[in-house]
């Protein structure tokens, strides 16, 4: 059994979730020993395909003439499109028509999470597809709590023990909450804020870009970090603020229970049966309750709840994954 691991246009996507993503597979196949290769002119068996852009599309077609078992990994979907860049909302119906057109060559769907798959099982066109959820997963043996990540962290960005620090992450993208997180940093002066991630400004909306450009004296956009920044963020950070309003799974969350962070996040159906309010994490449904919450927390009137959020990283280690994934290619192998 040969994995074709195909992800188009890597150099743009590799600085996403998607880019992440891939990387986990990679990781997970290598631990379940399971020989793959990333050049589509190389034998395989199985295609695992993760992009819906032009060549992607062709490439599932030409694997279909020859008869090979395709899994189509479904990270997007329209829900999380609409909400992103610029025309997004106008584009949206045409985008999913696109990615029904994709994903229909699989021969079973691969998605992150319960709720994606819910999403996708009710799409006109995938409901006869076989579809499992299974996580991008997250490297424990990288992402752990250890207060050395966390003293670096705030040496390089200048914070002092006393400074309450506050951390979000994500593109530039307006599904991202990066509006609101700008928001809080301004009716929260008190405390720093600090956002990891970039994208083209280009791209985003009126909003988004206004955000960016804003200028607070608590307020820091470090661009794009490479992976030990934002573990040893995660680590240095009094909170980790993700006021998305739309995933298909949010690897940055993982990433924070994994390191034991404390974590706020909005109130959407995608955490709804995942994380319980005051249980493992604080959830809010707006920027006013998101200010209430910070000040609650930070006033030590609300507990840490690392203990019980690190157990949601540990169902989604890695390791799991891979063990998943072989599972897959098993069955697809065994269809006629």
């Amino acid at each position: 059994m040969k994995i074709l691991l195909y992800a188009e246009g890597l150099k743009t996507i590799g600085k996403s979730g998607l880019g992440k993503a891939i990387e986990h597979q990679k990781r997970a196949l290598e631990d379940e020993k399971i020989p793959y290769t990333l050049n589509p002119k190389d034998d395989y068996d199985i295609l695992h395909i993760n992009t819906y852009f032009l060549k992607s599309y062709l490439l599932a077609k030409k694997a279909k003439r020859k008869g090979k078992k395709i899994v189509y990994h479904a990270h997007s979907t329209e829900e999380d499109y609409k909400n992103g860049f610029i025309l997004a909302k106008q584009t949206a119906k045409l985008f999913k028509w696109w990615l029904i057109r994709c994903y229909s060559l699989g021969d079973v769907l691969i998605t992150p999470t319960p709720y994606s798959k819910h999403l996708l099982e009710g799409y006109h066109g995938l409901e006869q597809k076989k579809i499992y959820d299974i996580s991008n997963g997250i490297d424990l043996s990288f992402f752990e709590p250890n207060p050395e990540y966390g003293k670096a962290f705030r040496k390089k960005y200048g914070y002092s023990k006393k400074d309450r620090v506050i951390v979000g992450i994500g593109l530039y993208i307006e599904r991202k909450g990066i509006v609101d997180f700008v928001e809080l940093a301004r009716r929260l002066p008190e405390y720093q804020f600090i956002w990891f991630g970039s994208s083209p400004l280009s791209a985003a909306t009126a909003n988004v870009r206004e955000a960016v450009h804003t200028k607070l004296d608590n307020l820091t956009f470090a661009g794009y970090v490479e992976q030990n920044e934002i573990r040893d963020a995660l680590n240095g950070c009094d909170l980790y603020l993700f006021p998305t309003l739309e995933e298909t799974e949010g690897i940055p969350i993982l990433e924070a229970c994994a390191c034991k962070a404390n974590a706020m996040i909005r109130d959407i159906p995608i955490f709804a049966t995942w994380f319980q309010d005051g249980y493992d994490v604080y959830k809010a449904k707006d920027v006013d309750e998101f200010e209430t919450k910070i000040r609650l927390f930070m006033e030590g009137k609300l507990p840490s709840l690392v203990d019980q959020a690190v157990k949601q990283a540990e169902e989604r280690d890695i390791r799991k994954v891979g063990k998943k994934l072989k599972q897959v290619y098993e069955e697809v192998l065994k269809q006629k």
